[in-house]
């Protein structure tokens, strides 16, 4: 019959096993053309944005509509005590309205003067891409797409554009969002 370890004997098998398994890791992390960020998806576009840029990703808080505002705009809402504007980046990029659901996810950008939570369709969590899947942003950036798509990857016959949130943040017809 085998002796069986005591709790402390398990924990630093744990530790031992786990510190091995880490090895080299931070090297994987920052390998050179590696580019690391959050996927998600708004109508047909399978985007993704750097890390740096999403600040938290949340279920849809309760909005109040704001008079006055764009269509984009769909109003304010108190998010642990600080009010943010929620805007349908669909809209806003597409000029069609997201159909809103009960998985709805929005995405926490920081940008001058506050935060603000853009809609997305989807969320697809962390996604890497490296120098040999990129390709040619053009059939990505189409109409307003254009101004926030700098680079795309191929992963898996599926395209990925880099949407630049912080790009979006400044631009500013965004920022204007009273009608």
């Amino acid at each position: 019959m085998a002796s069986q370890q005591g709790p402390f004997e398990i924990l630093a098998d744990y530790e031992r096993r786990s510190l091995a398994h880490v090895a080299g890791l931070p090297e994987q992390l920052d390998a050179p053309g590696l580019w690391r960020g959050v996927g998600y998806r708004i109508g047909r576009q399978r985007l993704a944005s750097g890390f740096g840029e999403v600040v938290e990703i949340l279920p849809m808080p309760a909005v109040t509509p704001v008079p006055g505002a764009q269509p984009w705009m769909l109003g304010v809402a108190n998010i642990r005590g600080n009010l943010l504007p929620i805007v349908d980046l669909k809209q806003f990029l597409e000029g069609e309205r997201t159909v809103l659901h009960e998985g709805q996810r929005v995405l926490i950008v920081r940008q001058p003067g506050g935060d603000v939570a853009v809609t997305i369709d989807e969320l697809f969590g962390q996604r890497s891409f490296v120098e040999e899947q990129q390709i040619d942003t053009a059939p990505l950036a189409e109409g307003r797409y254009v101004h926030f798509i700098d680079r795309a990857y191929r992963l898996a016959d599926v395209d990925w554009g880099i949407f630049s949130l912080d790009r979006l943040a400044r631009t500013p017809e965004f920022r204007q969002a009273a009608a």
